[in-house]
């Protein structure tokens, strides 16, 4: 994991699909701003960690959400107003394992 600034974001709005929505699946929304203190990039896959879990989604850059906020969709462990945090997926350290510790 990467040790830069990284601050929480607010769950501004949570939108949860349908099987009949054309567009589902896990996406996050955030400003430009954010994006690039996290070093993120439009349509990147992100890990999203939520009070209760974490997840994988890709990543929306949209100048429409607010500095400090986020919107998620199909992204469970988060509700509106609670804090999440969202990372980069690390594809360049190994892997560890139980065995391997």
């Amino acid at each position: 994991m990467s040790e830069y600034y990284n601050p929480p974001l607010r769950v501004l709005e949570l939108i949860a699909t349908t099987p009949a929505d054309p567009e589902r699946g896990p996406m996050v929304w955030m400003n430009a701003r954010e994006a690039r203190m996290r070093t993120l990039s439009h349509g990147e896959l992100v890990w999203v960690y939520g009070p209760r879990r974490h997840d994988l989604s890709k990543l929306q850059v949209d100048d429409k959400v607010p500095h400090g906020m986020c919107i998620l969709r199909d992204v469970a462990g988060a509700s509106p107003s609670e804090e999440v945090t969202i990372r980069k997926v690390d594809t360049d350290s190994p892997r560890t394992s139980a065995r391997n510790a």
